[in-house]
């Protein structure tokens, strides 16, 4: 197995690594870093979240970055506020030891203004919701001239929430830039005409094996119980595994919703994470959460994406996810920084066969709780 230093990691880097925990470099980061190491130019990545790619991209950009220059040189783009923010957070983390480098943060649902004042000083990576990004370019708040690569995490998930134009407009921002690298879970026909868009000639390509993406400290347990049945579930077990803290994941913003008010006319601290949110109301929920004032958060999928919190003790599927990328993100909510954690899945009767397909496809072995 390969360390960080073999990768060709410097020894500062290392050192904030070390710190975080981060000691064996996953298979993500095993097979992006010696590319983007040698030469930066354009990567095509397919892995799911929870796999490191933060770590795969992030540590050679900063190798990349001249700290001497007070320009913008490298540009991440992410479909949420939340996993921008998760991302710029790792990225300082990374830093701790080494020359200054400064990250700054621009998102939809944050005010414009201050992000405005933040970007009038040296900034040498920039990570940003595209909406937003595009909002600072045309308000000419930021300068692209100089940004030498570009990194497009999750693509897959800006292209479904509907961020194909600006996505377009953010390419050609950047078009001195010298490498582009592009994560994604799924390759649609969308996010294959978008490589064609924005790279050009052959780019290198690696895949993550699926089988080698769940966290191994995970037990899979599945329940068996009719829709009306759900509700009932879940309050026995939070009753049975008091204090435990944990997320629910539900399909639907209206299924979080419901759910959220019966599990809390049941007496249980429960809040909701859902799409109709404003920015506010979601920090407010997740300060709640962060802060254990809030023992259950009942979440649906795309807002859920960058949640950081330790010491998860389980994590509930309401019901099978639609995507299979989806079990692997809600799942790695919980057993984080060496932790072990449970992943219960609720299924109806006829949904036994799709069950077995993620856990096949996942190299997962469920087992039946009763």
């Amino acid at each position: 197995m390969s360390t960080f230093q073999e990768l060709g990691i410097p020894a500062d880097l290392i050192q904030g690594l070390d710190e975080l925990g981060i000691i064996t470099p996953t298979d993500i980061q095993l097979q992006a870093i010696p590319i983007l190491m040698e030469n930066g130019g354009d990567l095509v990545a397919q892995a799911q979240t929870g796999t490191g790619k933060t770590a795969a991209f992030g540590l050679p950009l900063l190798t990349k970055v001249d700290p001497r220059s007070k320009e913008i040189q490298g540009l991440v783009i992410a479909p949420t506020r939340e996993l921008a923010k998760q991302i710029g957070k790792q990225l300082f983390r990374f830093t701790k030891h080494s020359a200054k480098i400064f990250v700054e943060v621009v998102s939809g649902g944050d005010k414009i203004d201050r992000q405005v004042a933040a970007l009038q000083r040296p900034t040498q990576i920039v990570v940003a919701t595209p909406g937003r990004l595009v909002e600072l370019v045309r308000q000419k708040a930021l300068s692209l001239d100089a940004v030498k690569h570009l990194v497009l995490d999750e693509a897959d998930e800006m292209l479904s929430m509907g961020f194909r134009k600006e996505l377009e407009q953010i390419i050609g921002f950047t078009r001195q830039r010298r490498g582009t690298w592009l994560f994604s879970a799924t390759f649609p026909d969308s996010i294959q005409q978008l490589i064609h868009g924005c790279m050009s000639g052959q780019p290198r390509r690696i895949a993550i094996d699926r089988g080698h993406v769940v966290n191994r400290d995970i037990d899979h347990r599945f329940a068996v119980r009719a829709r009306d049945e759900k509700t009932e579930f879940i309050a026995e077990y939070l009753d049975r595994h008091h204090p435990d803290r944990g997320l629910v994941f539900c399909r639907t913003k209206a299924g979080a919703i419901t759910l959220a008010k019966q599990l809390a006319k049941l007496g249980h601290q429960v809040d909701v994470l859902q799409g109709d949110l404003t920015q506010p109301e979601r920090d407010k929920v997740m300060r709640s959460f962060k802060k254990e004032r809030v023992r259950v958060l009942v979440a649906t999928d795309v807002v859920a994406r960058g949640i950081d919190v330790d010491d998860l003790a389980f994590v509930i599927h309401h019901q099978p996810p639609d995507q299979l990328e989806y079990y692997t993100h809600r799942s790695g909510r919980t057993a984080r920084a060496g932790k072990k954690g449970v992943s219960i899945t609720l299924i109806e009767p006829r949904e036994r066969a799709k069950l077995q397909r993620i856990g096949h496809e996942l190299g997962v072995d469920f087992s039946e709780l009763r």
